[in-house]
């Protein structure tokens, strides 16, 4: 079934409401390596890009253009390191779909792999530098493995999964980015909020995926 701007608008505020309930976890989690607000800096993006594409008039608006709204929203909300990262995926995400006036699963699933591209090309990191690529990579790895015509929801189960293991992963590392990175050993013991952060979005995505296909 093709996804349109409309269930776009139910993509954004699903994402907005579960990281709203784990704000307060992730403030713990930026507390021990950083300083302490990346769960209300990412709580106030995603409601930030979600009353953004809610305001749109879905039968006058291709996804390209919800995309790049929830990246304009975000980069106003947000003006620390995620908020930049986060503008870029939504801005790959729409620039990977664009002339579409809906999104098949495969469309959605390249919308979903440039958003990590996007994240790791803006924060220049690579995989095992204990930040939210860590979690990115392999979902958007996992996504795109299926043969085409997989259907979303599967893809994204996969995704989902890699997304924890990812963010889990981070808890040994030292981290190469950031704040973090001062306190070299201190931070192993500790999973990156960044990463954390991340595997709650791609759970949101997830579940979307399972609600639009089920």
């Amino acid at each position: 079934m093709a996804i349109s701007t409309k269930d776009l608008q139910r993509l954004f505020v699903l994402i907005a409401d579960d990281i709203a309930a784990h704000r307060d976890h992730l403030c713990e989690l930026d507390g021990v390596i950083g300083d302490g607000d990346h769960g209300l800096a990412m709580d106030a993006g995603c409601e930030a890009a979600a009353k953004a594409v809610g305001a749109l008039d879905p039968a006058q608006t291709a996804p390209t253009a919800a995309f790049n709204a929830a990246a304009k929203a975000f980069l106003n909300a947000v003006g620390a390191s995620s908020g930049p990262l986060y503008a870029t995926a939504f801005m790959r995400a729409g620039a990977a779909v664009k002339d579409k006036s809906d999104l098949s699963d495969d469309d959605f699933r390249r919308a979903f792999a440039a958003m990590a591209q996007g994240i790791q090309e803006r924060g220049k990191a690579e995989p095992g530098e204990k930040t939210m690529v860590d979690t990115w990579r392999p979902a958007a790895d996992a996504a795109l493995a299926p043969a085409s015509g997989t259907s979303l929801s599967e893809a994204l189960d996969m995704a989902e999964r890699a997304a924890r293991q990812g963010s889990e992963a981070t808890r040994n590392m030292t981290a190469a980015k950031g704040r973090a990175s001062r306190l070299g050993e201190r931070v192993i013991g500790h999973i990156d909020p960044g990463a954390a952060s991340a595997a709650i979005i791609i759970a949101s995505i997830a579940k979307f995926a399972r609600q639009h296909n089920g």
